[in-house]
Parts: structure tokens; sequence; C-alpha cells
């Protein structure tokens, strides 16, 4: 397997002008219409290039599919525009949505990236692939059967290409477990080229992509991750917009005069409500970083949009590649995040806590080998982040460990109603002790958290008649027995998965010391 990795293959340096507009032909296939048209770069060429596929014959030997998993950084459900989002511009997604599977209730088990991150090369929950003195990081015999491994072992070609973010117990060595493997990390995020030019990380990615695509032989098939920094803020440089958020030039001035709505629970009175440990939290913390002042708030959400929709214009590139080389009818393609983010609502910025803003995650799969009848839908049955590394080995027809935590969502895709699917599941935050560290479950109807190093102080909410989590009913007398019902299905998981984590003073690595009383606000 050779791959072609000359600069600027598959698009032009950030320095040449881009032309960032979606190509709105209701006339064409559905799945023509996801195209971003960079100027002197698409028209007859695509044609030409199309025609030169055939002529040449390419064909993928083996039918099983391609796989293309796009992992994003800090975006919540609700930023995209097929969750109804009227502002942020993300055409690309909206079309694997439009043509594919929206899952309406996806999320992860535990909100911060490395973690997350972490689940998705085990296949395993953070109680389960660590311990209870090292609660965020991956134990070696956690690495037995890791996707990578499971996946080259069924004969699949598999290439990582962007954030690399984990913690583990002992030395790794990602490229040992991966075809292709580049880390392209940000601070900065801009990184400087060989001719001197600079280019934003987020189209590195989209470059590695495009060649990894143009090299493709077609002898085996592939498992292509493109794992984004965006939309992760720049945590060292704190100067609204393009300092705390930098965005590709291909998103320059969009939303320039787009005034953003205000968070929808920015009422003063629900931090207020919130207990002293998190409002001395990080998540407060940081909320004076990015979201305090009306000019802040606008000047960063603009570009915070900006850098969704640079993700979202690589996954553009990359499926015109596909389709070059004649590869998008047996490409599936995935698209999430590793958690959700607050943009400050309830007064909070960033992730860790038990509030939806945190635990919510889009997810977007699109497969065009399902049957036309079930694409193009809504699905309402939970899938959680540990589901998509099974996932990925049933597609591959590699086999899924036992201990892999999670369930294949493949008869979820396709729709089958002879399957029971979870009720619940187990969700957690050990890092960030002791003012972030929780474990409890997510229910259909109930939500339920406790914070083990604030004297197990609970929350319980139902969602069915409180869906934005504002009453908390722990000491309720009328819900002390679903109170207890959670308490024993939270400690039922962590039976399954582990063990209780250790007391705080036997932890290594998770622990952050409170800021002084004051810090972080503006002065």
């Amino acid at each position: 397997m050779t791959f072609r990795l000359s600069p600027g293959a598959g698009s032009p340096f950030e320095s040449e002008a881009l032309e960032y507009s979606l190509t709105q032909i209701r006339g064409l296939d559905e799945d023509k219409r996801y195209r971003y048209t960079p100027r002197m770069r698409f028209g007859s060429s695509l044609f030409i290039l199309s025609a030169l596929s055939f002529l040449t014959g390419f064909i993928q030997a083996d039918d099983r599919p391609n796989i293309i998993f796009f992992f994003a950084d800090d975006q919540r459900n609700t930023s995209l525009g097929c969750a109804g989002n009227p502002v942020v511009k993300t055409p690309n997604v909206d079309a694997l949505a439009e043509n594919g599977v929206y899952f309406t209730n996806s999320f992860v088990n535990t909100s911060v990236c490395w973690v997350s991150r972490g689940t998705q090369l085990t296949g395993r929950v953070a109680r389960s692939f660590s311990t209870p003195t090292q609660p965020d990081r991956v134990k070696d015999v956690a690495l037995e059967g890791i996707v990578p491994d499971q996946l080259r072992s069924a004969g699949y070609k598999v290439g990582l290409f962007g954030k690399w973010h984990l913690k583990f117990e002992s030395d790794f060595t990602p490229e040992d477990h991966y075809d292709v493997f580049e880390r392209i990390w940000r601070n900065p995020y801009f990184h400087e080229l060989p001719d001197g030019t600079k280019r934003h990380e987020t189209q590195i990615i989209g470059d590695r992509a495009v060649d990894f695509i143009d090299g493709y032989e077609g002898d085996e098939p592939f498992m292509l991750n493109l794992w984004f920094n965006a939309a992760h803020a720049e945590d060292g440089d704190k100067r609204p917009g393009i300092g705390h958020f930098p965005w590709p030039k291909v998103t320059d001035g969009m939303y320039e005069d787009q005034e953003m709505p205000l968070p929808r629970l920015n009422d003063p009175a629900i931090f207020n409500s919130q207990p002293d440990f998190l409002k001395q939290s990080i998540n407060r913390e940081r909320f004076f970083w990015r979201w305090d002042t009306p000019e802040k708030y606008q000047t960063n959400m603009r570009a915070y949009y900006r850098m969704i929709s640079g993700v979202d214009h690589v996954i553009g590139r990359v499926r015109e590649a596909l389709e070059q080389r004649g590869l998008a009818k047996n490409t599936i393609i995935v698209y999430t995040a590793d958690n959700g983010y607050y943009m400050g609502d309830r007064g909070f910025a960033g992730k860790w806590s038990h509030y939806e803003e945190s635990l919510r995650v889009p997810l977007v799969i699109y497969d065009p080998r399902l049957e036309k009848g079930k694409r193009g839908r809504k699905e309402e049955r939970f899938a959680v982040n540990v589901d998509l590394p099974a996932t990925f080995l049933e597609w591959a027809k590699a086999e899924v460990p036992e201990h892999y935590d999670g369930h294949s969502l493949v008869p979820v895709l396709e729709d089958r109603s002879d399957i029971k699917w979870r009720e619940d599941f187990l969700c957690e935050h050990a890092p960030l002790a002791p003012l972030i560290s929780w474990e409890g479950v997510r229910g259909k109807r109930y939500t339920y958290a406790r914070y083990y190093d604030q004297d197990d102080f609970e929350f319980l909410f139902d969602l069915q008649s409180d869906p934005d989590q504002l009453k908390n009913l722990a000491q309720s007398s009328e819900h002390e027995e679903v109170l207890q019902q959670m308490r024993e299905r939270t400690d039922e998981y962590i039976s399954e998965y582990g063990a209780p984590i250790a007391p705080i003073a036997e932890r290594q690595g998770v622990v952050r010391k409170p800021k002084a009383k004051g810090k972080g606000k503006k002065k």
C-alpha cells in the first residue's frame, strides 16, 4: 500500500483563496449535494477524474466496507444544522444525516477528551480500562484487543491523523498499531509548511486524508480515523476570537454579521442554584475565559462556529476524494465528538460535569449500503460512544472481544425491532477531583449523579417533567424509591465494569486543586 504525499494534494494551501459554498443543485443525485467548490479545482475536472477512474477499472478487491471516522472535539449535539441549529453551517454533516441515520440521543460515558478517546481505542468505558488509583489512564491489560489491532488482524489497513491525547499506565507507541499514523496537534493551530505559509491543523488533517485516499491501491479495505483538535479552545491564548478559537482561513468571514443567540439556560438563578463546589469548579472558572461579557460571548461564538464549519469543510473534501476514486458507494462515514460543551449555559464553560450539555454529542452515520427506506431518519434509541468500537469491528467482520463494554449499533442502524436495547448507561468523571469527580446513571426518564468527593452529594432529575434539569429531586420524599433504584443501578454498573474509585489520597494524577476564590473572574 503506497501513499502519495505531495504538498497540497487534494486542496490548495491556505494562502490560496477558497470559496466556501455548497452546490445546491436539487436535481442531482442525493449523494452529490455535499460539495464545496474551491476555485480553480472542481467543475469539468470532476467529470474527467471520475471517468478516468471508471476507464481504468478501479475496483476494491474486498467487498467489506471502508470506514472513515470523523471525530470532532468539544462539540455538543445541538451544534449542527441537522440538529435544528439555525445559525451554524454544517451542510456536509447535514447531507450525511439526510441520507444516513442521525442519532438524537447520543452520549459519552465520560465527558473529557482523553478518556473518550481511550474508549475509542479500547472498546471499554473508563471504569473498565483504568484502575481505582489511576482512573483516567489506560491500564496495560486493557490494550489487549484494541480496535486497530483487531482491524489489522482482519485484513484492514488502518490510519489515524490528528489529535492523539490519551494517558497510559505504561509506554504505548501508536505507530506500532496503525499502518499510517501522524499526530497533528494544536498549540498553535496554524502549522508552518515547508514553503513558509501557515495552514490550520483541521485542513492539514484533510490534506492527509485526501492523500491517503489518493494513494489507496484497493487491495484491502481501510479504516481512516480523522481525529480533530477543533473545536477545542486554545487554552493558553485567551484573546477573544482568533486567539481563543482559531479558525481555518477557509471560514474567514463566516457569521461576521450574525447576532449569536444567547445561551438558553443563562438565567443567573440557574447558576446560583448550584452547590458551592460546582460554583468553584473549572466549569465556572473557564466561563470567565470566554463567555462572561456580551462582546466576548459574541466574538467567541462566531469563532467557535467557524471552527466547526472548518471541520465540515474537510468532510466535503474527503467525500469528493472518495467519489473521484470510485470508493463512495462502499465507504461508511461516522461523525461524532469526544464530549459535549456548555457554551455558557448554566453559567458554565467546558464539559466534565453531569448535565446534558456535557454528556450529549452529535452522532451521524452514513452507510451507502443501507437500504434507502432506512436512511434519512432520526433514531431515538440510545447510542453511547462505547458502542462505536464494536460497530466498527462488526462492519469489518472482525472479532469483537468479549471484554468490550459497548454494543454494535448495526441492528439499530438496520432499524430492527427484534432487539432488546439499552435502557440506561453508566456516566462518570474521575479527573478534576475533588470538585468534579462523580458517577451515576442516565436513564430514559431519570438521570442520577453522586459526587463522591463531596460527601456523596446527589442529583436526581426527572427528564420527563424537567428536561432542563432545573429541579434536583434527591431530597424529595416522593422520589425516595427512585433515588434508591438509581443508586443501586450505579453500584451494579461499577461492579460490572470494575471497582469503586480509590480514596482521594491514593489517587494519582487526577486531583486538581481549586482556584482561590475569585480567580479566573474578570477584574
